[in-house]
C-alpha cells in the first residue's frame, strides 16, 4: 500500500548529555564547551537550528506535536504547552505524545499523520527530555513503574531486569556469548566517539565490556544504555510544500508500527520481540523494500541484547545468529552486512527518552545527505531505517527513509 509523500525539511539536534551542569570535551585535541541547561533551552537548542534548515519562520508552522515521555522526569506538567510557547509557536494548535521510550517516533507518526491527511502542510515534531537532575536509583524506579503492578513492578522487576531476560534465554536457546554481547556497545562507543552530539564519548574494549560491573545478570554496566538530557527536532512537510522548501527532502516512504503484551510473561518466546517484526515487516511492505535495501540502520539498543534482537526481527541476519552477525563486525560500516547505530546508539550516544526517536531520524538524514562526521560515514547511503522501543516491546515504530 503506496503512503502520501511526506519529508523531512528540517533538522535540530542538541548535545546529549548530563546538560544540568556545563560540559567540556576535549576529543583528540578539539575543545567543545556546553551549556547547563533546563527542558526550556533544550527545546531551543533543537527547535530553532531545525526552522533555519528548513528555511522557513514560525509563521509557516501549522501545528507542533511534541513527545516528553515523564512528566516527573520534566518537573513539569503541560510540558507541550511549556515548550510550545517557549519556541513562540503560540496559537497554533500542538499536542504531547507518550510511548514509553518510542515518544520520539510516536510524535513523528502523528506528525505524519497530521500532514498525510491533509490537515496541515507543515508541522513540527519535538522530542525533548531532562533525566540526569533525579539519582539514578530514582530515573530507574520512574521507569520501572510503567510494568504491570500486580505481576512484575511489585517484585521489583526494572527494565534492566526485563532484558537480562531475553539475554539468559538468548544464551540457553541461541548460544549467545558473553563476547559476542560485549560486541555491541565496543561498536557503539567506536562510533559514538566521534559523534559531537553524543553523551559518552568513549572507546572501549571487549574485555572493558565483559569485565563491567553486573547490573542485572548477564548484563553489566556496558551493556546499558545511559540516562541523559537532550532534544531533537523535525520539519516535516507534505509533497508540495516539501519540494518548495528543501532541495534536499527526506520522504518517508514506510511506517511499520506494533505492540506487544503488556506482561513479558505473556509472550511467546524471551528470544526476540514480535512487535519488531511486525513492525519492520509493515515498514517494507509500505516502502516497497527489503532489509538487503538498507544502507544504514538505527536501531534501539537500550541494552545490548535488545540491538542483537533487532539484527534478527528486522531481518538484517537469521533469527538465532545476532550474536554471531554483530562478533563478525556486521554492524560495522566496512563490514558485511548492514552499518547499524553508527551515532553511537542510546549506549553511547545517550537516551533522553522523548528525543530519542527523533535523534536518529536528524543522523539519519545527515547520513544520506553526507554531512556527519567522515569516520562514521556510510559511503553512498540513500536508505535508512530507524527503529525505536518503548518499554520492552509494547510500543514499536519503524521508518524507512529515502533521499
Amino acid at each position: 500500500m503506496a503512503i502520501p509523500k511526506v519529508a523531512i525539511v528540517g533538522i535540530g539536534h542538541s548535545k546529549y548529555g548530563k546538560r544540568g551542569k556545563v560540559i567540556e570535551e576535549d576529543i583528540e585535541g578539539e575543545k567543545d564547551t556546553y551549556p547547563a541547561v533546563t527542558l526550556r533551552e533544550l527545546a531551543h537548542e533543537s527547535y530553532f537550528p531545525a526552522l533555519e534548515h528548513a528555511g522557513i519562520t514560525n509563521k509557516e508552522i501549522e501545528s507542533s506535536v511534541i513527545g516528553i515521555a515523564a512528566e516527573a522526569f520534566a518537573g513539569q506538567g503541560a510540558g507541550a504547552a511549556l515548550v510550545a510557547d517557549e519556541v513562540g509557536i503560540i496559537g497554533k494548535p500542538t499536542m504531547r505524545v507518550e510511548t514509553a521510550c518510542a515518544t520520539g517516533s510516536t510524535a513523528i507518526r502523528t506528525a505524519w499523520a497530521q500532514i498525510a491527511s491533509g490537515q496541515f502542510d507543515v508541522v513540527a515534531a519535538i522530542g525533548v527530555e531532562t533525566m540526569t537532575w533525579l539519582s539514578s536509583a530514582y530515573a530507574t524506579e520512574l521507569m520501572s513503574v510503567a510494568g504491570d503492578h500486580r505481576w512484575e513492578y511489585i517484585y521489583g522487576i526494572s527494565f534492566p531486569t526485563f532484558y537480562s531476560l531475553y539475554a539468559a534465554r538468548k544464551m540457553a536457546v541461541d548460544g549467545l556469548t558473553r563476547e559476542q554481547l560485549s560486541s555491541v556497545p565496543v561498536k557503539s562507543h567506536h562510533y559514538g566517539y566521534y559523534n559531537k552530539n553524543a553523551q559518552l564519548r568513549r572507546q572501549i574494549t571487549i574485555d572493558d565490556a565483559s569485565e563491567s560491573i553486573p547490573i542485572a545478570m548477564p548484563l553489566r554496566l556496558y551493556d546499558c544504555c545511559l540516562i541523559s538530557d537532550g532534544a531533537a527536532t523535525v520539519i516535516m512537510a507534505n509533497e508540495e510544500k516539501a519540494k518548495e522548501m528543501s532541495s534536499e527532502p527526506l520522504w518517508i516512504t514506510g511506517i511499520g508500527t506494533s505492540s506487544d503484551t503488556f506482561r513479558v510473561t505473556d509472550r511467546p518466546n524471551l528470544t526476540n520481540i514480535e512487535g519488531n517484526k511486525r513492525a519492520g515487516d509493515m515498514a517494507y511492505k509500505q516502502s516497497g523494500r527489503t532489509a538487503k535495501d538498507i544502507d544504514v540502520a538505527y536501531v534501539h539498543d537500550c541494552f545490548s541484547i535488545a540491538e542483537i534482537m533487532a539484527y534478527e526481527d528486522l531481518g538484517f541476519c537469521e533469527r538465532g545468529k545476532g550474536g554471531e552477525w554483530s562478533a563478525e563486525r556486521g554492524a560495522y560500516i566496512d563490514g558485511p552486512g548492514i552499518p547499524t547505530n553508527v551515532d553511537g546508539g542510546l549506549k553511547s550516544k545517550g537516551h533522553p527518552l522523548g528525543a530519542t526517536g527523533i535523534g536518529q531520524v536528524v543522523d539519519a538524514y545527515k547520513q544520506l545527505f553526507g554531512t556527519v562526521e567522515k569516520p562514521r560515514q556510510v559511503p553512498n547511503a540513500e536508505i535508512a531505517l530507524t527503529h525505536n522501543v518503548g518499554q520492552h516491546g509494547q510500543f514499536v515504530n519503524v521508518f524507512i527513509l529515502e533521499k
